[in-house]
């Protein structure tokens, strides 16, 4: 997983870069995904070290930015019908809530095969 959330924050600060130069440098909101992005990047490295600790942070930030995008993916048929106020913001917050969705549901697969394999780690020894 501390590779997933390394690469995880790396694609998502490509993606607030390129919302921001493809809105001309109009509104710095365009950078919350790449924001987003360090935060994650940032978790990735700790999670090198101590990847307990730096997987969970990164699990709460991506849950987070989960919540604060979904206002703006609530407007997908604004978008679709073209009558969207700011259809770029629209784009950017749905993929970055469809990339963090993703790393959630990644996360959580990976905690319970982790707590899977500590179990029958630990009773392993008992039956011998």
């Amino acid at each position: 997983m501390p590779r997933t959330t390394i690469g995880l924050g790396i694609v998502l600060i490509a993606v607030g870069v390129i919302a921001y130069v493809a809105t001309a440098f109009a509104s710095w909101t365009a950078l919350i995904p790449a924001i987003l992005g360090a935060v994650i990047l940032i978790c990735g490295l700790i999670a090198l070290k101590n990847q307990k600790l730096g997987i969970h942070i990164a699990l709460v930030v991506a849950i987070l930015g989960i919540f604060g995008t979904a206002m703006n993916v609530m407007q997908i048929g604004a978008l679709i019908a073209g009558e969207a106020e700011r259809p770029a913001a629209v784009i950017t917050s749905i993929i970055t809530f469809v990339l963090l969705i993703i790393y959630v549901v990644m996360g959580v697969r990976s905690f319970i095969a982790a707590r899977r394999w500590k179990n029958s780690a630990q009773t392993e020894p008992a039956q011998r």
